[in-house]
Formats: C-alpha cells, sequence, structure tokens
C-alpha cells in the first residue's frame, strides 16, 4: 500500500493501535505540522517543536512500534491476474466462460486480517471489466470497492493494480465481476480471511477447509443475457445449479474427522438450500460473525450471501450426497456433489435428502436462530458482545421500498420510486473533484412516497458516525436479497407485511449478527442497524444481479468535512479515470 505520513496522522494512528478500539484519537493540535514528512525524519521534525524531547521519545517509540507491527503482523501478498475467455461444458453443452487465470471459478484467495493485498488485474476479454470484493469493507478506501460507482471499469487489454486491506476482518467471503452481465460467466471465486495467530477462535481448528460456491447457472452466453435485460425483459429461469462451478465434484476427508464447509451463493437469481446426506451442520460462522453454534439438517443461503459450518465425519465409512437446490421455485433445480470418506469402498448411494422447497416461514423461523456468539472474539481479542448497539439510539431512519415497475415500456426495477443508471463517470470520482451533473443527492428519498418511478444516479446522503435505522421493505411476492458495500449491519428483525415502529418491540437488541447481505421475504420487511463509520462511496444493491443491473441500487455516500487520513485515504495514484473524469488532475 501506499502511504503518506505526516507527524499528526502519524502519532494520531499509533493512539488508534492501541486504544484497541482501532479508531482515531485526536491529540493537541499544537503538535500538528503544516507540511507533510517522511517517516524517517519524524523526530528530527518534532525537535523543532513545542515539547520536543517528549515528541522526540515518543515518535522514535512509535517508529518502532509500527515498523514491528507492519513486519510482523501486516503481510503484503502479490497477485497477478489475467482475465480471458475460454469454453468449458458446466452443463454439458460447450459455452463460453470468463477465467481467472485459466481456472473457472477463479483462484481462491485465502489471506490473514490485515493482510495488505496488492493484486494485478489484467483484462484480455473483449469488454471493460472490474471485479468486487464482497464482503471486504475497504475500510477508508472506497477507491478499490469494484464498482461502476467508485471506479473506471479496466478496458480490454490493460491492467488495473488493487490496493487494499482486510482490515479487522476475519471470515468466508467471495469476489466477483460487477461488470455488466460478466457474473453469469463466472470470473466469481472465494475469499477466505483467516484469523491471526493470537486471536482465539471459538471452536478447535478444523482437521480440513473446503470452499463451496454455490449457485443457478445460465447455458445461454452473458451477452445474450444482457441484451434481453436491455430490451425489457426479464430473464427466464434458470438452466441448472452449479457447485464450484460444475455438475459434479468429490470432496474427502478421514473418518472421524472435523471440515469447515465455507458456502457462498454466488449465483444470479435464486435461494439454495444445502444439505449433506446423514450429516449434520454445525453453524460456526456467518460473513465474518462467529456464531452460536446451532445444529442444523440444512441451511438457506440466499444470493449474495456465504456461510461456514464444521461437519464431522462420523458415519459408516462411505460415500455421501452434498445437495445443494433452489428454494421458493416452482421447479426445484438440484446440483450434487460427493463427500467420499478416504477409507470408503461405497459408492453414493440412496435417495438424496430431502430439503425444503416452498415453505418460506421455514426460512424465516431458521434466520431467526442465527444469533450472535457474544464471548467469541472475531478479528480482535474483544469479544463480539462487547459492542451494545442495541443500546444505541438510531439518529436516523430509512425505509427502502423496492419495486418492478415498466418504464417507457420496458422492464425496470427501482428503490423508492428512483431506478438507479450508471453514469460514465465514477460517483467518487465526480465527488472528489467536484465534477458537476454526474450524480445528485436529491433524487432519493429516505421515506417512500406515492408518485411515478423515474430513472437518474441516485446518491443517498449520510454523516460520518450516523447509527441509522434501515428498513428493507418488499411488497413484491418474491424474495429480495440486499447487499451493503463498505459496512457489515446487525439483522434485528423480520416480519410479514408492511412495517410499522410498533415492529421495533420485536428487534433483537442483544445478540443479532451481523452480516454484508440481507434477505427479504416475500411481503415482508427486514431491519438492519448500521453504524457509519466507514467514509465513502457504498452501493447499496440488490445482489439478485437482473434488478441490480436494472435500477435496484443506489449509493450511499458517507461525508466528514473534514480531511484527513484518520476518515479516509487519498486518491489512489494509479486511479483510472474515465468519462467527464478524464483530464483532470489529482
Amino acid at each position: 500500500m501506499e502511504f503518506e505520513w505526516n507527524l499528526y496522522s502519524f502519532c494520531l494512528k499509533q493512539n488508534y493501535y492501541h486504544a484497541e478500539t482501532r479508531e482515531m484519537r485526536r491529540i493537541p493540535a499544537r503538535w500538528k505540522p503544516q507540511s507533510r514528512i517522511p517517516p524517517n525524519n519524524l523526530c528530527a521534525f518534532a525537535d523543532s517543536m513545542e515539547k520536543a524531547v517528549l515528541l522526540h521519545v515518543i515518535c522514535a517509540v512509535l517508529a518502532v512500534l509500527v515498523v514491528a507491527h507492519v513486519k510482523a503482523d501486516d503481510p503484503y501478498r502479490y497477485y497477478t491476474w489475467t482475465v480471458t475467455y475460454g469454453t468449458l461444458s458446466p452443463l454439458g453443452i460447450p459455452q463460453q466462460v470468463i477465467l481467472i487465470n485459466g481456472q473457472f471459478p477463479g483462484p481462491r484467495l485465502d489471506v490473514v486480517t490485515n493482510d495488505n493485498i496488492i493484486l494485478n488485474l489484467i483484462n484480455k476479454i473483449d469488454q471493460p471489466f472490474l471485479l468486487t470484493w464482497n464482503g471486504i469493507k475497504q475500510r477508508k478506501n472506497s477507491w478499490q470497492d469494484g464498482v461502476l460507482g467508485t471506479n473506471c471499469p479496466v478496458p480490454p487489454n490493460s491492467n488495473y493494480t488493487y490496493k487494499f486491506q482486510t482490515k479487522d476482518q476475519i471470515g468466508s467471503y467471495t469476489y466477483f465481476p460487477s461488470t455488466l452481465l460478466h457474473k453469469a460467466a463466472g470470473g466469481f471465486g472465494g475469499l477466505n480471511v483467516y484469523e491471526r495467530p493470537r486471536i482465539p477462535i471459538p471452536f478447535p481448528n478444523p482437521d480440513g477447509d473446503f470452499t463451496l460456491l454455490i449457485g443457478d447457472w445460465y447455458k445461454t452466453n452473458h451477452k445474450i443475457l444482457q441484451q434481453s435485460l436491455d430490451s425489457g425483459r426479464s430473464l427466464s429461469f434458470p438452466d441448472g445449479v452449479l457447485i464450484n462451478g460444475q455438475a459434479q465434484n468429490t470432496f474427502s476427508g478421514d473418518q472421524g474427522k472435523t471440515y469447515m464447509f465455507r458456502i457462498s451463493n454466488v449465483g444470479l437469481s435464486t435461494s439454495l438450500n444445502f444439505r449433506i446426506q446423514g450429516h449434520k451442520l454445525k453453524l460456526v460462522e456467518v460473513e465474518g460473525s462467529h456464531t452460536l453454534q446451532n445444529i442444523y439438517d440444512s441451511l438457506d443461503v440466499h444470493v449474495g450471501q456465504s456461510v461456514a459450518v464444521l461437519v464431522t465425519l462420523n458415519q459408516p465409512p462411505k460415500d455421501y450426497y452434498i445437495v445443494a437446490s433452489t428454494r421458493f421455485t416452482k421447479h426445484v433445480l438440484t446440483a450434487t456433489a460427493v463427500l467420499h470418506y478416504t477409507n470408503s469402498h461405497t459408492p453414493v448411494s440412496g435417495p438424496l435428502p430431502i430439503g425444503p422447497t416452498d415453505q418460506i416461514q421455514w426460512s424465516i423461523e431458521q434466520a431467526r436462530t442465527y444469533r450472535w456468539n457474544l464471548t467469541a472474539s472475531a478479528a480482535r481479542p474483544n469479544p463480539q458482545g462487547s459492542f451494545h448497539y442495541g443500546k444505541i439510539t438510531p439518529s436516523k431512519t430509512i425505509v427502502l421500498v423496492n419495486s418492478a415497475p415498466l418504464i417507457n415500456g420496458k422492464q425496470r426495477y427501482a428503490v423508492n420510486r428512483v431506478s438507479y443508471i450508471n453514469p460514465d463517470t465514477p460517483l467518487k470520482l465526480a465527488d472528489h473533484f467536484n465534477i458537476p451533473k454526474v450524480f445528485s443527492v436529491d433524487t432519493i428519498q429516505v421515506i417512500p412516497s406515492s408518485g411515478p418511478t423515474f430513472i437518474a444516479t441516485s446518491v443517498m446522503p449520510a454523516s460520518l458516525h450516523d447509527f441509522i435505522e434501515v428498513v428493507l421493505q418488499n411488497n413484491e411476492s418474491t424474495i429480495q436479497s440486499w447487499h451493503l458495500d463498505g459496512y457489515d449491519f446487525w439483522v434485528v428483525g423480520y416480519g410479514s407485511g408492511q412495517w410499522t415502529p410498533a415492529n421495533r418491540s420485536s428487534y433483537n437488541l442483544v445478540d443479532a449478527l451481523t452480516r454484508h447481505t440481507a434477505q427479504v421475504y416475500p411481503n415482508s420487511w427486514t431491519t438492519i442497524l448500521v453504524s457509519l463509520d466507514n467514509q465513502g462511496m457504498w452501493n447499496m444493491r440488490s445482489a439478485i444481479w437482473e434488478r441490480q443491473y436494472l435500477g435496484q441500487q443506489f449509493y450511499l455516500r458517507v461525508w466528514n468535512a473534514d480531511h484527513n487520513l484518520a476518515n479516509e485515504y487519498d486518491i489512489p495514484s494509479n486511479v483510472l479515470f474515465c468519462g467527464k473524469a478524464v483530464g483532470v488532475h489529482p
């Protein structure tokens, strides 16, 4: 990563590190120098200031500490990924897919809390391309989020180097293309953030670790799918379901041992149920939250979501079915894989384990059993439950209503009557350089109102450090899946019908888990609480890709007028320019 140092931010950063809260703390203004200084000159500069001796000692000690800390805990990991087309047959028919380094799905990214990721993405396909890091918070760094509101797409035969940190995170995540309908062709993969050695986890280390990317799939080329949406037609029902990009996979383990299965729904539109024949699933983590370790026969995983379970191979030695099947669909699609005991000589047999199909209440009740493990650590040594979110009074309530209108005779999707359209200039660049007529903060309302639906580039303003209540109201007959970049949030309530303030009495204000993607059941509501502690331009979108592509999204501009590195990193030196930003200079 690139860092610009000054005495103020350098000392400030160390206060931040030693405070355990990892929040910035101010030091007296008289200590703040007026110019930037490289780290090796910090203490020499301090000698010329008031309280020179004290500052000299402080900076010398802190310089040693920060160097030791960076070297010991915050390593740099370098990657080069090349994006190409290839021909594979995921459902038995040859079709064009998107490969990363020749792989489908793409390479699994295994990193550790606070690692610095330097990833050079080379685009060799015939369309501009971006990857987004689903669930990685990009602390103070929405410049690296990899969506069209923050980044110019990488042109064909060009490259861009992402530089970001898995700051204060652990857990199971994914990455995928955020441009056009590329996600329908692949380019996705697993992203696992492991805990630092000194941070305990609330279960014994598993004997192995499997990443399972499950999702619906189309045999149709992604460009034809895009053309269908552009013409105003919805996508047809998917052709099948894949597990790790294939219709058949085998996962092998030793009898008596326990393995972690990290399961992510990387599909376009369909909720899935996951289960393993003859085996129980112990839920231990959901998108970075350690959970109460409840036991399940099967788990619903909605579009964009990730869960991690422990599975003990405690059955007679043979092979067992692993199943992912669609939920809330008239026709049930199923994918299978094999759990193979290494001492097995018996292939899979018998009927597939039965899972739920259209039972909505079953899924709601299961979702309510997902609870935060209050005594467990996550990325930091302090327990998750040390943050008492339920005792904070929200500063604002936002109600978001999704809809599926026709605009000019074409299918669109909208939030609070606004159907989002991407401008040719990323919002983040327009905001940084004060480029006019790119977006408006007045188009989308925080409370829905009646009136016609319209197309606009909608940005909702918010203040850094606000604590907000967001009600996701779904008046449609299909399930929704909402994702917020840059954050996780507490999912405190699910309910049917129209939300009212009286529903707050049903909120879980004690041990609701945090996650980055929440489902909203048909004709129902879901409430989330969000601590806006991460400045930037953040995409809030439907994880159901057709809906996102046709307008069910907007951006949350979390802002503080005090411009300093304590709030947000500077614009990257390698930023790409496009649209109205071409020709401007940092």
